[in-house]
């Protein structure tokens, strides 16, 4: 199926690459079906876009790219509507943003992504983790690749 985006234009997508969030991401709870898009000139960054409003892609990272360390605490409750098998099968992600010039990335609200079940949730830790974490001092160039 083909989906239009503003930043990408025509992407060709098959049914099973799109992810339901059944509670959409914050502040876009009305946005529930998105698709992961990796980056052609970067390979740590990727793009969350929504396939019903071209206007809406997300950068996300892996934050273990950069904070090697990286845990996530959230109440078990939290993680039972990704229906993971196992805590380990969670595929974590962070949204990247700029401020002032740099890039960050939010270590304090995270995505997780069932990708076997293609479910995911933003949730919001229960730890003291940044949500300006800085990754870099410049944007990324073009991007436009679907994974």
């Amino acid at each position: 199926m083909m989906i239009q985006t503003s930043r990408f234009g025509a992407v060709d997508i098959e049914a099973d690459d799109i992810l339901l969030f059944p509670k959409g991401l914050l502040g876009f709870e009305d946005c529930r079906h998105w698709v992961l898009l990796a980056d052609e000139t970067n390979e740590a960054l990727g793009w969350l876009q929504n396939i019903s409003r071209p206007d809406l892609a997300f950068a996300v990272v892996s934050p273990r790219r950069y904070v090697p360390g990286y845990e996530i605490r959230v109440p078990r409750t939290e993680l039972l509507q990704l229906q993971l098998a196992a805590i380990d099968q969670a595929y974590v992600l962070t949204l990247v943003s700029s401020h002032d010039g740099e890039l960050t990335t939010n270590l304090k609200a995270p995505l997780l992504i069932n990708l076997d079940r293609r479910l995911g949730r933003q949730l919001v830790c229960t730890d003291d983790q940044p949500m300006q974490f800085r990754l870099a001092t410049s944007l990324p160039s073009q991007l436009r690749k679907s994974a």
